[in-house]
């Protein structure tokens, strides 16, 4: 696995661009990191560079944000909130398993085992004044 350092938002947004050139479905990913750390900005940035050109909104109160990007699905969860994962149930989730959809998960821990594995997780920590993302796939191409 590869990471790379991140001192801007800008440079979040590069990633997510050049990882979203990469990636197709059915594709699960964690996001993990502690608060503020950039997850959703990462996302939003990935969703972009899939071609999204709306509003990119943080699913921290309803747990679940879906677009359909042409032929792709995207199922954005952040379950900062997530009191217990039979919660998800509520939302369907167990109906989208199934789907040949890209998820991109933010706090997954907190799923359980109501989520579909991870194919691959992202870490981003604090990295001085920027942040350090570890996981990378070495075959997306990312350095």
């Amino acid at each position: 696995m590869a990471e790379r350092s991140v001192a801007t938002p800008e440079d979040m947004a590069a990633l997510g661009r050049e990882l979203a050139a990469r990636l197709r479905a059915p594709l699960v990913i964690a996001l993990e990191g502690p608060l503020g750390a950039g997850k959703t900005t990462l996302v939003r940035a990935i969703l972009r560079g899939l071609g999204h050109d709306g509003p990119v909104r943080s699913p921290t109160y309803t747990l679940l944000e879906t677009y359909e990007l042409g032929s792709l699905r995207v199922h954005h969860l952040d379950l900062y909130r997530l009191a217990d994962p039979e919660e998800l149930e509520f939302i369907g989730v167990r109906d989208l398993a199934d789907e040949d959809a890209l998820w991109l998960v933010e706090w997954p821990d907190r799923g359980g085992d109501r989520l579909p594995r991870p194919d691959w997780t992202l870490r981003i920590a604090y990295h001085g004044t920027g942040r350090q993302v570890c996981g990378i796939p070495e075959d997306i191409g990312v350095n």
